[in-house]
């Protein structure tokens, strides 16, 4: 385990990059086409948020998206990181992991070194080290009730098979997570207050939305409220709102720039 504490405060706002496959889980028979076009018009709405405040994201992305809407993920790895987020968000084998990696390096012609699986899901850390990752964000240390059981894991990065795993933040004493459910769900003062004792507490602070969340999804009615809640320009304004109350207590940074700092810093 790494603290964080004693250096500058990194702020590192992640977005699963992603086909629209929650409308599917839910019920909702729609092409393939309909779950790119969903995300693209909520990563471009992002976009132009990120713009508005010269702020450096990571984009965990499907190598399926990305080869979909090529021209998008390459005029975003101009000014943000682009990780894999495997090469399907449906399905996952070991072998995504690399078939991925050399599918977004082959679009982007630069290095893809971060990982994180869709939903979070485990990872063996020796697959991911041989498929060329220098970190993997796919550890949620908290309880999801049907999903998983993370308690006892560490809430600090550590190195593990020469991998930096880089969990997403809970709070510090409950591990309360501060994922896009708590940012849609929870009142938007106290979410913010949990983000800056967290930040306060680690040095750190590791958030993920997703692109579709900012589009209307009224249409899909299947989808429970607690997701669909706050979506378009809403879940927007918060979003603007709080990297905005954030930026004074930290330095944004891409999870490459936060992993180099690391390894920096680490004997």
């Amino acid at each position: 385990m790494v603290s964080t504490g004693k250096r500058a405060r990194s702020i590192l706002f992640t977005v699963d990059v992603e086909e629209f496959d929650t409308a599917l889980e839910f019920g909702h028979d729609i092409s393939l086409d309909e779950q790119v076009a969903v995300s693209t018009k909520g990563l471009s709405l992002l976009a132009e948020r990120f713009d508005a405040l010269d702020t450096p994201v990571t984009l965990f992305t499907t190598a399926n998206y990305a080869l979909h809407e090529p021209k998008l993920i390459r005029t975003l790895a101009q000014k943000h990181e682009i990780a894999s987020h495997g090469y399907f968000h449906t399905t996952f084998e070991p072998a995504d992991l690399l078939k991925s990696r050399l599918a977004l390096e082959a679009l982007l012609n630069q290095p893809v070194t971060g990982f994180r699986r869709a939903r979070m899901g485990y990872v063996d850390p020796t697959d991911v080290q041989q498929a060329g990752y220098a970190y993997n964000s796919s550890l949620h240390p908290t309880w999801l009730p049907g999903r998983y059981n993370h308690w006892g894991e560490s809430r600090h990065p550590f190195r593990e098979r020469d991998v930096w795993q880089i969990p997403a933040s809970v709070t510090p004493t409950l591990r309360l997570p501060l994922f896009w459910l708590s940012l849609k769900n929870f009142p938007f003062a106290y979410y913010k207050l949990l983000c800056r004792q967290t930040l306060e507490a680690d040095g750190f602070l590791n958030l993920y939305v997703h692109p579709w969340e900012f589009t209307d999804l009224s249409a899909y009615e299947k989808i429970p409220a607690y997701v669909r809640r706050h979506s378009r320009n809403v879940l927007l304004d918060r979003v603007e709102h709080l990297l905005r109350y954030l930026k004074p207590m930290g330095e944004f940074n891409t999870m490459g720039t936060f992993v180099q700092q690391l390894k920096t810093n680490t004997p």
